[in-house]
């Protein structure tokens, strides 16, 4: 796919992906129809390659993403055209395919945010797995304050992160908090420099990048499942992949180079 709203990079020597917002002019919106089908493209390329374990977003600065475009919204396009029926269809044909995908991507997502994340955009960090924030970021649950709701899965998502009374809290009074405060209620992970994003953002991805791909993955399938699954069905669930595990050529190799002292190097067999 030709990529015109968004850089995607991906390295099979690293094993890292990257998507990367890049319409500054909109402070990287992501409601636009074409937006959207490159960021799908993206992450099934990312499914379909086993050799990548990372996927990293990030935006083109000075912006991660300003979410809905809000223009188009004043002046009725794009997908906020339409009946009040033609609208709901659009919230389903558009901007809720994020949520999807980004939820079935298999491997861990980071989100490396570079500068302010409000509405939509501050919920798609919410639906990656990790965060690292410059000390640029600012992270806001805005949609109150332009009288519409979080329509792209944000209320999913950010009890989640927070827990409901802090999504309450943000939702309702519409405040947007810098990476100092998102760090004090477990927003984020980190909190960067700006000029040290990219590097501690590597540095995680990295680390995780080495890990054994397919235990990788399950490990994330699983943390998932446990939220919405009783202990004993996760227990039956994690029995059975443990059992795929233990007869992988990588769990061999972990334990080889445990006993001699050495790095492993995984193939995901």
């Amino acid at each position: 796919m030709d990529f015109q709203d968004i850089i995607f990079e991906a390295s099979n020597e690293t094993r890292i992906a990257k998507i990367t917002f890049n319409t500054p002019e909109t402070r990287n919106a992501i409601t636009a129809e074409r937006t959207i089908d490159e960021i799908e493209e993206a992450c099934k390329i990312v499914n379909s390659n086993r050799k990548i374990n990372v996927l990293i977003i990030t935006g083109t600065d000075p912006a991660f993403s300003s979410g809905g475009n809000v223009k188009d919204m004043q002046e009725k396009k794009g997908m906020f055209d339409g009946t009040p029926t033609e609208l709901m269809n659009n919230y389903m044909k558009y901007v809720q395919r994020i949520p999807k995908v980004l939820y079935s991507v298999e491997t861990p997502i980071i989100a490396s945010v570079n500068g302010p994340a409000i509405g939509a955009g501050f919920d798609i960090t919410m639906m990656c797995d990790i965060r690292i924030a410059s000390e640029k970021a600012k992270f806001g649950e805005t949609f109150l304050n332009v009288g519409i709701i979080p329509g792209d899965g944000g209320a999913y998502f950010l009890p989640r992160a927070v827990g409901m009374a802090k999504a309450c809290e943000l939702t309702f009074t519409g405040d947007i908090i810098d990476a100092k405060e998102a760090l004090k209620i477990g927003l984020v992970n980190y909190v960067v420099p700006h000029k040290n994003l990219n590097e501690k953002t590597m540095e995680i991805s990295k680390k995780i990048a080495a890990k054994p791909p397919e235990a990788l993955r399950m490990s994330k399938r699983l943390l998932y499942m446990g939220q919405n699954m009783s202990m004993n069905d996760l227990l039956n669930q994690s029995a059975a992949y443990q059992s795929i595990c233990h007869y992988t050529e990588d769990h061999m190799e972990a334990l080889s180079a445990f006993f001699e002292k050495r790095e492993a190097h995984f193939k995901g067999k």
